[in-house]
């Protein structure tokens, strides 16, 4: 097979990166469904410290992973994704997973939620808009073009990774 066959097309000339988003608007309680002290209520005050996480499931018997915007509601996660991705045909109805974390902080406490519950449609209310803040203009060069599902999380795991302060990065040097 010659070589050119096997080079890849450039990719057009991306726009750049927008400015880090202010910080989100205040955050909501976690639902009062959830017992206090439980790992599940934690883990829903940890998804209010961050705006953004990972959707998971499968499209014809292929899975994905996406990015999207999160809040913390009474029905228990209300997630903003692009509708020009086509996930949220997948999503609908069927049990999916979502995650967050604060690994990008740097801190010497790290976290990590993950939770299964099956996807519904949603409109949001003029409080959920208020509190998922600007949307993007764009998602992969198309205008962004927001769809909103509520999960219900069924199954809650929370893991986290402490490090003391003390403790050498074995990777400098």
């Amino acid at each position: 097979m010659p070589t050119e066959e096997l080079r890849a097309a450039p990719l057009p000339a991306a726009a750049p990166l927008p400015a880090a988003p202010s910080a989100p608007p205040a955050a909501t309680p976690p639902p009062p469904s959830l017992p206090e002290g439980s790992d599940e209520r934690r883990a829903m005050e940890l998804l209010n410290r961050v705006s953004y996480g990972r959707l998971a499931t499968s499209m014809r018997a292929m899975p994905f992973v996406a990015p999207a915007r999160h809040i913390v509601r009474d029905c228990g996660v209300m997630l903003r994704i692009h509708r020009g991705f086509g996930y949220h045909r997948a999503c609908n109805g069927a049990v999916v997973a979502y995650g967050a974390d604060n690994f990008h902080s740097g801190g010497k406490a790290m976290w990590s939620v993950q939770f299964t519950g099956t996807a519904e449609m949603a409109r949001p209310t003029e409080d959920d808009l208020r509190l998922f803040g600007e949307e993007p203009l764009h998602a992969d060069g198309e205008r962004f073009e927001p769809v909103y599902m509520r999960i219900e999380p069924q199954f809650v795991t929370l893991h986290t990774l402490d490090y003391l302060s003390e403790q050498p990065n074995q990777h400098a040097e």
